[in-house]
């Protein structure tokens, strides 16, 4: 099937919209394409939308849970305009997942359970979003894999993480809310401008009628930018992201300036839930 421009397949109301929950990938190159679209085909999602600039190739074996569609990925906030084409285009109440390629969702107990399952349980708990960690990924040798991509080897930081008070415009504490900070946007800050300086990311969300992406990886619904409900812990997920890596080690302002990204305190990525339990990274509130 030769891909169409996103807007053109919205408008035709296809099938793959009725029934979610649904994952939007945003390509902006061929970095670690195949593992993205496998690890989110396998996580559970209904349908599996690549959004890309140019026609990519999808494995047959996906194909009848992918379809390919044209976006240009590389425009300035280019996640805001095609995720809330989506939110308009399907039925209220569907639930949305969003990241780029070279990025993984992990949720608690991802290996046996899926993510329509964690996502019923959230509702039954009257949340309609999950925040997400990102948490960030990188080669632990530059010299053998210069894009700072490394599916077989792949290293993040276990400490340096913390979190500051939001506040809104009038300076007043956001209720439930925080700015999450650390790995290589907390280490490279003076690479990163202070916007893209976070790592937390409403990724996981249920449309409603008026809701819209901001830039900021955040909601025009505030609700829907708070951690948990007002009453106990609910469950959070993580994102592990080569994205920052990446533009670290290609970026003019940046590339000349990074050798290495290992330091004392990276460790070994097992791809498993577990260990971003064990480290705080993920919650699973009161899912057992």
């Amino acid at each position: 099937m030769t891909p169409v421009p996103l807007e053109e397949y919205l408008r035709s109301r296809p099938q793959a919209l009725r029934r979610g929950p649904l994952a939007i990938i945003l390509v902006e190159d061929q970095a670690a394409l195949r593992e993205t679209l496998r690890h989110h085909v396998d996580a559970g999602f209904h349908h599996v939308f690549a959004l890309s600039p140019e026609p990519i190739a999808v494995e047959e074996q996906l194909s009848d849970r992918v379809t390919n569609l044209i976006w240009n990925t590389r425009q300035p906030d280019a996640h805001t305009g095609a995720v809330n084409a989506f939110i308009r285009s399907v039925p209220a109440g569907t639930w949305l997942y969003y990241c780029f390629n070279a990025e993984f969702l992990f949720f608690p107990f991802s290996e046996t359970r899926t993510v329509g399952e964690l996502l019923a349980f959230h509702a039954e708990e009257r949340r309609s979003a999950m925040l997400s960690y990102v948490v960030d990924l990188y080669a632990p040798d530059l010299s053998t894999a210069p894009d700072a991509v490394s599916i077989d080897s792949a290293m993040f930081d276990s400490a340096g993480y913390f979190a500051l008070a939001r506040a809104n415009g009038q300076g007043r504490h956001l209720e439930r809310q925080l700015n999450f900070h650390g790995g290589l946007r907390w280490r490279y800050e003076e690479h990163l401008p202070e916007v893209r300086r976070r790592i937390d990311r409403i990724s996981l969300f249920r449309t409603t009628p008026d809701l819209q992406l901001l830039p900021e990886h955040r909601f025009n619904i505030e609700e829907y930018n708070t951690y948990a409900c007002p009453w106990h812990h609910n469950l959070t997920a993580a994102i592990a992201s080569f994205r920052v890596a990446k533009a670290l080690v290609s970026n003019p302002g940046s590339r000349d300036s990074i050798h290495g990204f290992v330091w004392r305190h990276s460790r070994p990525f097992t791809w498993q839930a577990q260990q971003l339990m064990d480290l705080g990274l993920m919650e699973p509130g009161q899912w057992f």
